[in-house]
């Protein structure tokens, strides 16, 4: 029989499974299905498994020994891969409530879990491809943190590895579950303006990661919704030194602010320091709004410690919806909605209030 593989150049990457479901028109989940010849991969049509077969013969694929032999049974055990070298098990943490709702949901679908840190023997890092490629020991993955490296995933989705990201992601493939930011920051604006605040302004951190750009493009929507300005609206800080632009805000009339809240609480925390030093009370002195309520004792307002009005993250409920969706791309389903919002639920809250007249 004539030997049709194409050889690759040296110095060229060898075919991936993204290379095969281009050529046969199908997606990475059906080539990953043919190829490991699956149940539901030998139910699809002839036609299209022998266009999978036919592509990857032409391309000269030679599959993953290793990744070959663990994806042949499924073994009822999802990774969890965090971004950082620890798991964030501290209550008071942001990231708790993500992973109660992994873990809830796993085991209820009688599912063990493997935790993975960027932390390991050889002292590699969270994004090195080496440390997330540990996780083919697993039927499939999820990932989360606040900054997570392209190259890793990319080589994941090229390889049809089954996955979701806990969190909104702007790289396309790549499957996740996170929250309607835009509409709740904006619904936040829109409170704002109704208790009669023009003069706002809205203080985040200087990354660009997707939840903090999705927060700002909500502000900014809510904003010229009510007919409030946006000059000047976004101010970034590393959440040090807040005492003279606090001091210039009250100065130029600003009435509100409102917080991005991250993982790090670093803006949040920055401003509730400075606010204390000047002696104000929120929301007599200052209305003040957060994006993300706090958890602990963090969730408590500086001046008068009042409950911060803004917006929850359903994180507990991604954690939970992340595994439902992962078990589904794990089965080889196809037609899912693999990109899913959550909505995140109002704080009513007690610092925003009409302003006090100067």
């Amino acid at each position: 029989m004539e030997n049709t593989r194409q050889p690759a150049a040296r110095g060229r990457r060898r075919p991936r499974q993204s290379d095969i479901a281009r050529a046969a028109g199908v997606s990475q989940t059906t080539v990953s299905l043919v190829l490991r010849g699956t149940t539901v991969g030998m139910s699809l049509a002839r036609e299209t498994r022998q266009r999978v077969l036919d592509a990857a013969e032409r391309l000269g694929y030679v599959p993953d020994p290793v990744a070959t032999r663990l994806a042949s049974a499924a073994n009822a055990m999802l990774g969890l891969y965090t971004f950082s070298t620890t798991f964030p098990t501290d209550v008071a943490h942001s990231y708790y409530p993500v992973l109660v709702g992994v873990e809830e949901e796993a085991a209820a679908q009688g599912q063990d879990l493997i935790l993975f840190t960027g932390s390991s023997r050889a002292g590699t890092g969270a994004d090195d491809p080496a440390a997330v490629r540990r996780v083919r020991v697993a039927d499939g993955c999820l990932f989360f943190g606040r900054h997570v490296p392209d190259e890793p995933i990319r080589h994941l989705v090229e390889d049809g590895f089954p996955f979701v990201y806990i969190g909104r992601r702007d790289e396309p493939d790549v499957p996740y579950v996170g929250a309607d930011y835009v509409s709740a920051s904006a619904a936040v604006l829109d409170r704002l303006a109704a208790a009669g605040h023009r003069n706002i302004r809205y203080l985040r951190e200087h990354d660009q990661a997707p939840a903090s750009t999705d927060r700002e493009e909500g502000v900014l929507r809510g904003a010229r919704a009510a007919g409030a300005g946006t000059a000047g609206l976004v101010v970034r800080t590393d959440g040090t030194d807040l005492d003279a632009l606090l001091a210039a805000w009250l100065a130029d009339g600003v009435t509100a602010v409102v917080v991005e809240q991250t993982d790090t609480g670093a803006a949040l925390s920055g401003l509730g320091a400075a606010i204390e030093r000047a002696g104000l009370r929120c929301p007599r002195d200052l209305s003040l709004a957060v994006l993300g309520a706090p958890v602990g004792a963090r969730g408590r307002a500086p001046g008068g410690g009042a409950v911060f009005s803004g917006f929850d993250v359903p994180m507990r409920e991604m954690g939970r919806d992340a595994v439902r969706l992962l078990l589904r791309l794990i089965a080889g389903e196809e037609g899912l909605r693999t990109r899913r919002l959550l909505p995140c639920e109002p704080v009513g809250g007690g610092t925003i209030a009409a302003p006090r007249p100067r």
